[in-house]
């Protein structure tokens, strides 16, 4: 089927921060969004403004740990619309116990099945299409944890180094079918999930600014991007510093992350529920 649209874009976590600055900065005439999240209330007054740029779309309230029913919709939005970019942005963070205990177990599997099993889930659910049409473009949002861990969120940066990764090895994969992969890893960002992160966050920029950095990159086709610079590339020169060394410049890192309001009272959410 040839595409009416100049682009088509599916963008998980599209309902909030970098998600919804993404949608706004990727907006204009010839855009189809295919926009998920959770919460379909979210998404769809973002959706309406997307089309006052002249874009037009859809959203759909998914699960991204929901395999079957994710890859259900992408499936048939590939069969109408062939989807020319994945962002995969969609992701979650916790840290550390009370008193800087262990992680709780819920906390850790959350963070594992959405930061990790939910980003290879919308890979998978559009990548058949592109490798067979030769062409398209996966974008992967890590983060500059993923390049040096943050001892008080083991698992968020565990999932998000697993995602560099796995772009890597993606890349690698697709090149050959004319398929890019772009792995972004941002520093701190302002969002409603920076803001429960209670600790020193350096070079921190809004959501508006970081989706510009990221639009170029991903215009691009960058292999790999981390911004901001300067921290960008501390956290280079200090990964090649002796292991002892390098551990004592992460010491003004240390951070309580708040919980998130979403999954308050409740242990872990089911598959598939909004």
């Amino acid at each position: 089927m040839t595409n009416e649209h100049d682009r088509v874009i599916v963008l998980t976590g599209a309902s909030g921060g970098i998600g919804e600055a993404l949608a706004r900065e990727f907006s204009g005439a010839g855009t189809y969004f295919a926009l998920i999240a959770r919460d379909e209330t979210r998404l769809l007054p973002l959706l309406a403004e997307l089309k006052s740029t002249g874009s037009d779309g859809e959203a759909k309230a998914i699960d991204i740990r929901d395999r079957d029913a994710l890859h259900a919709y992408l499936g048939d939005l590939d069969a109408r619309k062939p989807v020319d970019l994945v962002i995969a942005n969609a992701g979650v963070t916790a840290g550390l116990g009370p008193n800087r205990t262990r992680e709780p177990d819920e906390d850790s599997d959350r963070q594992i099945d959405v930061n990790y099993r939910g980003v290879v889930n919308t890979v998978t659910g559009v990548i058949d299409g592109m490798q067979k049409r030769g062409c398209g473009q996966v974008v992967l949002v890590s983060s500059l944890a993923g390049m040096r861990a943050l001892p008080d969120m083991p698992s968020y940066s565990a999932t998000k180094a697993a995602l560099i990764a796995y772009g890597h090895s993606l890349r690698g994969w697709l090149k050959p079918f004319g398929v890019s992969v772009t792995i972004i890893c941002p520093g701190f960002v302002t969002s409603p999930m920076s803001a429960r992160h209670k600790g020193a966050k350096p070079f921190e920029m809004p959501a508006d600014q970081a989706a510009v950095l990221m639009h170029r990159a991903i215009a691009r086709r960058k292999a790999f991007y981390a911004f901001p610079f300067l921290l960008a590339l501390g956290i280079r020169l200090q990964n090649l510093l002796p292991t002892r060394l390098g551990d004592l410049f992460m010491g003004g890192f240390d951070v309580e992350i708040e919980q998130d309001p979403r999954y308050r009272d409740q242990n872990r959410k089911e598959p598939g529920k909004s």
